[in-house]
């Protein structure tokens, strides 16, 4: 990974994982995947630790393959086990100190934010990039923080500017293709989408496009 004004040039787009059942999640990787993203999230909420780990292998296995970023969601135990590239931690989970005692220092740790609040909390301990959401409603995730938006976003990019914070922070919570735009020239560094890319009949033409919007779009904050 490259180094970019100090921080490391992570994707600008990272893929949350979808599906009920361990063979959904596993067909929208592969498709995810196959389209192009080089990022995925394994997010398996209703599943027991046995069918997540297990899940948890194959999808490192398809990620080492193809030369994906693989981070898993809320379980370090599970991410160390299966020697994944790292951890995402929400707002209620463990502190991200606790999760590089498990980790080590040599892997990824994201975290959740809401606020600008969050996101110094965060980087005081050592987080690597942050999730920063919801950007809108969303049928994701339950008990769903305040929406954001994308003045929010401004308002929260142009703090962290002023206070000379750099750290990637990805926007995340209903985003559509034709967010994008406004969202990077709010400041923010990227975007964790999930059902735009599951549910699309086309993945790879989408994922063209959302890679032209991410890194032709030019950041007019500040």
């Amino acid at each position: 990974m490259q180094l970019y004004q100090g921080i490391i040039m992570y994707s600008k787009l990272q893929y949350i994982s979808q599906g009920e059942t361990a063979t959904e999640q596993l067909h929208n990787i592969r498709e995810a995947i196959g389209a192009g993203c080089k990022w995925v999230q394994l997010r398996f909420k209703n599943a027991t630790p046995e069918e997540l780990t297990a899940l948890a292998v194959q999808v490192k296995r398809i990620c080492t393959d193809q030369g994906v970023t693989y981070i898993i969601n809320d379980h370090p135990l599970i991410a160390k086990a299966v020697d994944a590239d790292g951890l995402h931690v929400g707002l209620t989970d463990m502190r991200i100190g606790d999760a590089r005692k498990i980790l080590g220092n040599n892997k990824i740790i994201g975290g959740t934010a809401n606020t600008l609040q969050d996101i110094l909390q965060r980087v005081q301990e050592g987080c690597d990039y942050i999730g920063l959401g919801p950007f809108r409603f969303t049928t994701t995730k339950k008990n769903l923080s305040p929406i954001l938006g994308i003045e929010g976003y401004k308002r929260i990019s142009d703090e962290l500017k002023l206070q000379q914070i750099s750290i990637p922070v990805y926007a995340i919570g209903g985003i559509v293709l034709e967010d994008i735009t406004a969202i990077m020239q709010a400041g923010i560094y990227g975007i964790a989408v999930s059902g735009i890319i599951t549910h699309h009949p086309d993945k790879k033409l989408l994922l063209q496009q959302i890679n032209t919007l991410l890194y032709e779009t030019v950041d007019h904050s500040g």
